[in-house]
């Protein structure tokens, strides 16, 4: 399923969850090499441990970033399953 971004350059990501962990994470346009190196580094990660990792970061002047945006996404999904 994608999910749509806000205020960065990729406009959406899509990603599995299974058993509480991140699988086959893509995101769709932005900067392919940051994206999809983080990408391959969440594969496997906890839900839960992605979204604290990149809450809150930024990118340049923006008061966001893509990982800021896909930590939303979780986070949502997090309370979601509860």
């Amino acid at each position: 399923m994608k999910h749509k971004l806000e205020g960065v350059c990729s406009k959406e990501v899509s990603f599995r969850v299974v058993g509480g962990k991140l699988r086959d994470v893509k995101f769709y346009q932005g900067c392919p090499g940051n994206l999809q190196a983080l990408a391959l580094l969440l594969e496997g990660m906890k839900v839960k441990d992605a979204a604290a990792k990149l809450k809150g970061i930024t990118c340049g002047d923006k008061p966001t970033s893509c990982s800021d945006q896909l930590a939303k996404v979780l986070e949502k999904i997090v309370k979601t399953a509860k």
